[in-house]
Order: structure tokens, then sequence, then C-alpha cells
């Protein structure tokens, strides 16, 4: 078994006469290779990544009273107050809860200053 192994062409190596001449364009040939792998990963992952904690980060700094919000643990309520580093919401009549700013997953529904005003624009 290993005997047929041993005459795979890609476990032999390169050839002897290949080695002194080629091996420039192959090492080209390699960085270019890694170069799209670093542009397809760029692309693909990092750049969405970024744009995706930009637009939380704004999502964030927008919210003010009145406005909709679901944390990151599904607790649905409405904004009473926004602290520095925490939210307030209203989840029932007389329950009130902080959290943290990074708590809060989406702004469900605007408050209802900014939804009259944005009409009055229209």
């Amino acid at each position: 078994m290993m005997e047929m192994l041993a005459n795979l062409p890609i476990l032999m190596g390169a050839p002897e006469g290949a080695a002194g001449s080629g091996g420039s364009g192959q090492m080209m040939t390699t960085f270019v290779t890694f170069g799209l792998v670093i542009l397809i990963f760029y692309f693909l992952i990092i750049r969405p990544q970024n744009k995706k904690q930009k637009d939380a980060k704004k999502m964030l700094e927008a919210l003010k009273k009145g406005d909709r919000v679901v944390s990151i643990g599904g607790i649905r309520g409405t904004v009473v107050s926004v602290k520095d580093q925490t939210v307030v919401l209203k989840v029932d009549d007389n329950t009130k809860l902080e959290f943290t700013k990074s708590a809060i997953s989406t702004v469900v529904e605007q408050g209802k200053e900014e939804a009259s005003s944005s009409k009055k624009d229209a």
C-alpha cells in the first residue's frame, strides 16, 4: 500500500529541473492567490460586519422616548427614558425595566413625535 502511495506524482515532489527555473513564477502565483483570498474575505465577511456595527451604533444613538423596541432577550417595550449607557423600558402598565443600551436589538416602531413630523414633510 505504501509503495502505491509513494508513486503518486503529488507526493513525489517537483522534478529536479523545475526547481531552479520556475521558482519565482510559482511564488508570484502563490502571492496572487493569497491576495485574492484576502480580498474575498474582506468583501464577504469584514466589510458587511463593519457596516452592521455602524448601523447598530446609529440605531442606539437615535433611541428616544416613545420608541417601541425589542431587547436581545426578546422583551418588547416602549422607551420611557434614555440615559448615557442605559434605557428604561415600559413593558406593562406598572412594570419598567432598565437595560443597557447595547441590549436593544431593534426598533420596531419610531416614537409618535418623529412619525407625525415625517408625515408633515411628505
